[in-house]
């Protein structure tokens, strides 16, 4: 059986394991741009929904104010007519009668009146409101189309930088002995992407427990793999930097 050199394999298994890292930080932006891109179309959308909403008061109010308009030109007309009226009557009963339902009319017309200059008030800040959010809602489809290009354009070049590196992983994955990649590509499918960790100050830096002195002295021996037992990941000691 070929003996393996675990520190040159571990050394490969790092440059792999950087590979892996990026690979696995590109892959979970991946996924959240089209969360991003979904909340600010989302955000637009309220803003778009509002601007309609308004828009349908301004002519459900113009709606109401051309029936009160049409009212009070019937009791217009009604008035004339009771007027024309008046000299038709030959008793005072009647005469009086008649002005009293005049009256009537007239005090319906006043009212009339007064809801139409309520609502051309209404109107007016209607339409007040709805410039400045015909104004808003421009800006903010200006904004979000640009922010949408950006995100979509920021996928293209992660979508470059995965193939690119998943091409390097396939090249540095070759160069790891057969045994070893197969116990490191099942360790770092559950591990976020983080199968191989340093051993820093005594410390796994992968769940951060405490590393044994007899583990610590069994990865210095580089005799063979070397497991955290509390996160079951790879463990190795970087060498010390040359002074």
């Amino acid at each position: 059986m070929q003996t393996v050199n675990i520190a040159t394999e571990i050394k490969k298994l790092v440059k792999l394991q950087e590979i892996d890292t990026q690979l696995y930080s590109l892959n979970r932006e991946k996924e959240e741009k089209p969360k991003i891109l979904e909340r600010l179309q989302s955000e637009f959308e309220q803003k778009k929904q509002i601007l309609k909403e308004n828009e349908e008061k301004s002519k459900a109010l113009l709606l109401k104010r051309k029936d009160k308009e049409g009212q009070l030109a019937v009791k217009e007309e009604d008035i004339k007519k009771l007027q024309a009226k008046l000299y038709t009557l030959k008793t005072n009963k009647e005469y009086s009668a008649l002005l009293t339902e005049i009256n009537g009319v007239k005090m319906d017309k006043s009212l009339l009146e007064e809801e139409i200059l309520k609502m051309f008030d209404e109107q007016d800040g209607l339409r007040q409101e709805l410039e400045k959010l015909q104004i808003v809602v421009k800006e903010e489809e200006g904004k979000f189309n640009e922010e949408k290009q950006k995100i979509l354009s920021r996928v293209k070049e992660i979508e470059a930088q995965i193939a690119d590196l998943e091409s390097k992983r396939a090249v540095a994955e070759k160069e790891v002995d057969a045994r070893i990649l197969s116990q490191y590509n099942r360790i770092i499918k559950g591990k976020e992407s983080l199968a191989l960790v340093k051993v820093v100050n005594d410390s796994c830096q992968g769940c951060y427990m405490n590393v044994p002195p007899q583990v610590i002295n069994e990865i210095k021996m580089n005799d063979k793999l070397i497991f955290c037992e509390m996160c079951a990941r790879i463990l190795y000691i970087p060498d010390e930097p040359t002074t």
